[in-house]
């Protein structure tokens, strides 16, 4: 058992090894380590947890796979076990009462009793089908909101166009799927989302449109704290752009302008607010972005976990709190997503490495 368990160990330090976390850059006291290896890791959802443990669950977007991570009470990781394969674009999850829900381009599935299934697991079942079909932006990340409903985005089919509802919007909708409606229209494409945990503000990323130049628009972090706000799109981009195309037709003074510019094409993913106690109190209610990165720029930008600081509800700035996935103009890593564990330690999902990292704080 002692040699399985060197050999088990040994490996695991060869596959750290060839990721360059040395390259990481974090303020004092803050530390990156692998967490897991899971394919083309996107949305991270927990799942139910206790002092001995829990899982994790990891969509994603290529691979067409959901996994499960579990992870003992010091928040190890232990097995990665492959819980649905051959689904499309199966990018965003929600966890609720012990069921996983798993958007899958135009359709919701729902795992029942998925914890204690985990290595034999049940048949889903269709929450809604009715979704469009576009795979363009057709990838989804879905969470459960303050009001108990189901919040789920819908991109534009286009880089630019002016679709019809439900496109370039977020819907809402019960657990079982009805009840839908548009909580927010105006929207290119949010692919990742977070409620204020004191007033309970709906914050998203959106990702500006391409081909109009390296540093125009920038990405837009918005808040939405009712339904029925338009954030501009096609006809207006970070609040003050009038889109060449379509911004003729309406004015950008009509729109709800972003609660902070983002870099241009940094593409903001995944979001959460910062709900636990590891970090030091000034990070408390404090918003992590994912930025996956650009790939439209004749130099790249993103590729890092940004923070954006909150006061009074409204941004009042925006750094950067871990880098070095970018090296020049080569990335080793991209950033998916982001979420709080229950000690206050920190996961960040890359797609592009196919791992799951770990960043704790220790005082120095």
């Amino acid at each position: 058992m002692r040699l399985l368990a060197a050999l088990a160990l040994l490996a695991w330090n060869q596959l750290a090894a060839a990721l360059p976390l040395e390259t990481t850059k974090l303020p004092p006291g803050f530390s990156i380590e692998l967490w897991a290896r899971v394919s083309n890791a996107r949305q991270m959802a927990l799942g139910a947890n206790d002092d001995k443990g829990g899982v994790l669950y990891v969509g994603s977007r290529g691979a067409g796979t959901v996994h499960a991570v579990r992870f003992d009470g010091a928040y190890r990781a232990g097995k990665v076990i492959r819980i649905a394969s051959s689904l499309e674009l199966p990018s965003g999850l929600a966890w609720r009462k012990g069921a996983l829900y798993v958007a899958a381009a135009s359709r919701i599935l729902r795992y029942d009793d998925i914890d204690r299934r985990l290595e034999s697991p049940p048949l889903p079942v269709t929450v809604t089908d009715s979704l469009p079909r576009d795979t363009h932006h057709g990838w989804k990340f879905v969470a459960f909101g303050p009001d108990g409903k189901l919040h789920v985005p819908v991109g534009a089919p286009c880089n630019i166009c002016e679709p019809g509802t439900p496109y370039a919007s977020i819907l809402r909708m019960n657990a079982d799927g009805s009840g839908r409606e548009v909580f927010a229209r105006g929207i290119r494409n949010s692919v990742g989302f977070d409620w204020h945990p004191v007033d309970g503000a709906l914050w998203f990323t959106d990702n500006g449109r391409d081909m109009l130049g390296d540093d125009s628009p920038p990405d837009e972090l918005n808040r939405a704290p009712r339904a029925g706000m338009h954030f501009g799109y096609p006809y207006c981009h970070g609040g003050e752009i009038a889109d060449p195309e379509y911004g003729s037709r309406r004015k950008c003074a009509e729109f709800e302008p972003p609660a902070q510019k983002l870099g241009p094409h940094v593409a903001g993913l995944g979001l959460r607010f910062y709900t636990g106690t590891m970090f030091p109190a000034e990070y408390r209610n404090q918003i992590f972005i994912a930025e996956h990165g650009s790939w439209n720029r004749s130099q790249k930008i993103g590729y890092r976990v940004a923070l954006v600081r909150v006061k009074d509800g409204k941004a009042v700035s925006y750094e950067s709190f871990a880098s070095g996935w970018l090296q020049g103009e080569s990335a080793w890593g991209r950033p998916a997503d982001v979420l709080v564990l229950p000690d206050g330690s920190l996961l960040v999902a890359d797609d592009h490495a196919g791992a799951i990292y770990r960043i704790v704080y220790r005082k120095p």
